[in-house]
């Protein structure tokens, strides 16, 4: 079992490691007491699903300070390996942090200062500090900057990251999707609403289809959108993004939008093999 502790000064970025190891499909557990670590493990042992776990432990538990030493020795002698990352930053930019986000220092008692509760820590995290396996400073890291060390020291399938593509088709008329990264309009495109034919039908209709299809600007269009999400793609990756909603909106979101989104899946399972999903969002709405 892969089994990786986040520790060290409160402000340094825990949080967002631990949502990194999340995204690289760790098991993650936020201020686990450290009483109950050994019990976590063996109950995780008897998961066939779980087989790479995360756990942020630091001094807003109490006994943390007291029983580490005591419990990791305990849990190595049980067979485990422990990978120990301890995150700190200068004491300037953890003041700043704290000021940015309102939060009160854990250590930070009565009339102390922020710096007084940093310094308190850095004193009780000394020992603690020394059995690190990766010491990191992240006083010059911003989220995205943390995030993307910690998966490239963690992860051995960085070369095959994907993001997960959520394809929407909708109608205008009843609202945009409000998950969605991007939004593309094709109410440009002449609508098989106004042939008597097909106005009854839906875009999943292979007649509707080729009407989408069959204009000059659905080809073109096309090819200039799929070169667009093609550029912002290994972006989105670099960025720890780890899905994408685009919406695709014609009128009604029955004909124009669900043929186009359609083609989409199609070209981008076919170019890329990355996983995509379809939400016919307002096929039945009228």
């Amino acid at each position: 079992m892969k089994l990786v502790v986040i520790t060290g000064l409160s402000g340094s970025g825990k949080s967002t490691a631990l949502r990194a190891f999340e995204d690289m499909g760790f098991f993650c557990v936020d201020n686990l007491p450290i009483g109950l670590f050994p019990k976590f493990l063996e109950l995780s042992d008897k998961n066939p699903e779980i087989s790479r776990i995360a756990v942020v432990m630091d001094v807003r538990e109490k006994e943390f300070l007291t029983s580490y030493e005591k419990v990791f020795e305990q849990i190595h002698k049980q067979g485990y390996k422990i990978e120990m990352l301890f995150l700190e930053a200068t004491d300037e930019v953890l003041v700043r942090r704290f000021k940015e986000t309102r939060r009160k220092h854990p250590l930070a008692e009565g009339e102390d200062t922020i710096l007084e509760g940093i310094a308190k820590e850095r004193l009780y995290l000394f020992d603690v500090k020394k059995m690190a396996t990766k010491l990191v400073d992240t006083s010059f890291f911003n989220v995205h900057d943390l995030r993307h060390w910690t998966e490239s020291h963690y992860s051995s399938i960085l070369t095959s990251k994907q993001v997960s593509i959520n394809l929407i088709a909708f109608g205008f008329k009843y609202g945009l999707p409000y998950e969605a990264d991007i939004i593309m309009d094709v109410r440009f495109l002449p609508n098989p609403y106004f042939v008597a034919e097909l106005k009854a039908l839906d875009g999943k209709d292979e007649r509707v289809a080729n009407y989408v299809k069959k204009w000059e600007e659905t080809d073109i269009f096309l090819k200039k959108f799929l070169d667009l999400i093609q550029y912002l793609l290994p972006l989105y990756c670099r960025e720890a993004k780890t899905y994408l909603n685009i919406g695709i909106g014609c009128t009604g979101g029955r004909h124009r939008s669900v043929v186009i989104a359609g083609m989409l899946k199609e070209y981008l399972s076919k170019e890329l093999r990355w996983p995509i999903s379809i939400n016919y969002r307002d096929i039945e709405a009228g």
